[in-house]
């Protein structure tokens, strides 16, 4: 049987006792860590999310609660009440906060009973993930989720401290709103109340947040969820989590600004560390040439090198007719790896056919020659060319890819961060902050045969290439940013257009006719025509910063219950099959042939 609180109330959580302590009779509940029975006396390792205190249970100290206690199993629920008292000597834990101490128990009550968890709550549990997340309330029990789930209270409660001081108001806004498919696919919710017409899951809450800019607000925040239907992987989840802000009447300069004050809030209250602001800035163009993403860690080196015009001419007919073609060839020296055995380098040419990369040719440098197939076909010009431009010595392998330049630059900037990791050459305790600024405004899809924006349609381009939006759009560039922690994009936002004839003619630029823009977001641009301020903004992934705050490797590690990469909740069993009379209610009829 278990027993009721009546009057025990707790008087400390268990990681806060030390030889401050010692002499006091408190009063400790948690969980069963581990009980241990040492020749009669009884010890049981107490935790609660604060931390583990030991408790004796000694018959010559009480006889009655030592008898209890012999029936206490691991995650059993406990209230215990007992004196504070210094272990003895040469028996204190220093890998424990309350090492110093234990409490000699003298009334124990058993307030629930556990059945045997399916995996032991502690740090680095051999069980697959799936097991866990189907027992996510007690996964949620081990102390590093625990510290992950809390230091993810720290990080909001900072951002929502230096926001509020900062003159921002936090403003909710709807989470069923108007379906405006120009991003991820919408989560659709069906109206009851409207037959055959839905609601949509915002994924973000941008014009929302734009309307709060023209309705005068002038400074909004919000702590948001929003909603992506896309495939998932470690940083994607169908829920996720945003700062998100905006501000009237400012430019780049003071959304970067305030940005950086909370970054730096965050990480000063949250890992006691200073951030150097401000924080470097670069193209768009440069970290695509220099590093083949638009995301670069800048922890290590490794550079990209286009080696086009050195080559076009060669009697290398892979590179050459690629160039002839408009692709380009570029080049990555991996200083001192000479030593890859052929299947090492044979396991990173499938490495970059993922991002569609046709090969990776290699040239290995030696101290009187170069090693490669294909060394043959280029002239002593060319060779020296490119020792020069790569700086090629002996004991450096050299990776070449040839191709567009979009598929080069992916597949070689995923190289250069797989060799970063490989090759030890990342200080995990470095934070490299990085604007990424001047964005193309606009990319072309060549499977829907159509421009799309690079970050959404509200981007504002760049006022000295407003005349190229009719006549050349992937040379527009636009006034978008994007804030980068160690190859990770922990921001991103712009300044946003704020007049309805420009906004018309992106629109048009992306190939929307006016009924369709019109329909799609005609009220924004009602909005627009009744007197917008100029304004902007910025989105942090929540997750992603805490995934990076806590050392963790995916954002499901620092969500409380996420899904899988299916989408699925292990715990609740959703998504699930619903009733045909609720299907009925909403007018519905599932229909899978």
């Amino acid at each position: 049987m278990t027993e009721p609180l009546e009057n025990m109330r707790r008087t400390h959580y268990c990681g806060e006792l030390g030889a401050g302590q010692v002499g006091q009779e408190v009063v400790l509940m948690g969980w069963v860590q581990r009980r241990r029975d040492h020749g009669g006396v009884i010890f049981v390792d107490l935790r609660d999310r604060d931390g583990i205190t030991q408790v004796v249970f000694n018959p010559d100290y009480n006889v009655q609660t030592h008898a209890k206690a012999e029936t206490i199993r691991s995650e059993f629920v406990l209230g215990v009440k007992g004196k504070v008292e210094k272990r003895p000597e040469g028996m204190a834990n220093p890998d424990l906060k309350t090492g110093e101490i234990e409490v000699m128990a003298s009334e124990l009550k058993i307030l629930n009973r556990a059945q045997t968890p399916p995996f032991m709550i502690e740090e680095h549990v051999d069980v697959t993930e799936n097991i866990r997340l189907t027992h996510r309330h007690i996964d949620l029990r081990r102390p590093g989720l625990q510290k992950n789930i809390i230091t993810r209270h720290k990080a909001a409660s900072a951002i929502r401290n230096y926001l509020n001081s900062s003159g921002f108001l936090d403003i909710e806004t709807p989470f069923l709103t108007k379906s405006t498919p120009e991003g991820a696919r919408d989560y659709l919710v069906p109206s009851r109340v409207n037959p055959g017409m839905f609601y949509a899951l915002p994924q973000s809450p941008q014009l929302f947040k734009q309307l709060l800019m023209i309705s005068g607000f002038d400074r909004y925040y919000q702590i948001v969820r929003c909603f992506r239907d896309e495939d998932l992987r470690a940083d994607r989840q169908p829920e996720f989590t945003q700062v998100d802000l905006e501000m009237s009447f400012i430019g780049e300069e003071d959304i970067m600004a305030i940005s950086e004050g909370l970054v730096s809030a965050v990480f000063r209250d949250v890992l006691n560390v200073s951030l150097k602001t401000p924080f470097q800035r670069m193209t768009y163009a440069t970290a695509m040439e220099k590093y083949g993403l638009d995301k670069p860690d800048l922890r290590f080196g490794l550079e990209l090198f286009d080696i086009s015009d050195i080559v076009s001419g060669s009697g290398f007919k892979v590179f050459a007719d690629v160039v002839k073609k408009g692709g380009i060839v570029k080049a990555l020296n991996a200083k001192g790896c000479e030593t890859f055995t052929r299947k090492e380098i044979d396991d990173l040419t499938q490495f970059v056919t993922v991002y569609r990369a046709k090969g990776l040719a290699w040239i290995k440098v030696r101290e009187n020659e170069w090693q490669s197939p294909i060394t043959k076909f280029f002239s002593e010009s060319e060779k020296q060319q490119m020792a020069e431009r790569l700086d090629m010595k002996p004991g450096d392998l050299v990776f070449f890819v040839a191709d567009q330049s979009k598929i080069v630059n992916e597949s070689l900037g995923h190289l250069r961060n797989h060799l970063g990791k490989k090759l030890g050459l990342i200080d995990e305790n470095r934070f490299e902050f990085l604007w990424v600024t001047h964005f193309p405004l606009l990319e072309y899809d060549e499977t829907e045969k159509r421009y799309q924006a690079l970050h959404h349609p509200f981007t504002a381009p760049m006022e000295s290439d407003y005349d190229k939006l009719a006549s050349d759009p992937l040379s527009v560039n636009s006034r978008a940013y994007d804030l980068v922690l160690n190859g990770s994009e922990i921001g991103g936002g712009s300044i946003r257009i704020h007049q309805k004839d420009l906004q018309v003619r992106v629109l048009e630029a992306l190939g929307l006719q006016k009924e369709e823009y019109e329909e799609k977001f005609g009220f924004l641009l009602s909005a627009l025509d009744s007197g917008a301020p100029p304004h902007g903004g910025l989105a942090f992934g929540f997750d992603r910063l805490m995934t990076i705050l806590c050392g963790g490797s995916s954002i499901r590690e620092v969500i409380p219950f996420p899904k899988t990469q299916k989408g699925a909740c292990l715990l609740t069993n959703a998504p699930n099959a619903v009733s045909r009379s609720q299907l009925k209610e909403l007018s519905l009829k599932i229909d899978l042939e």
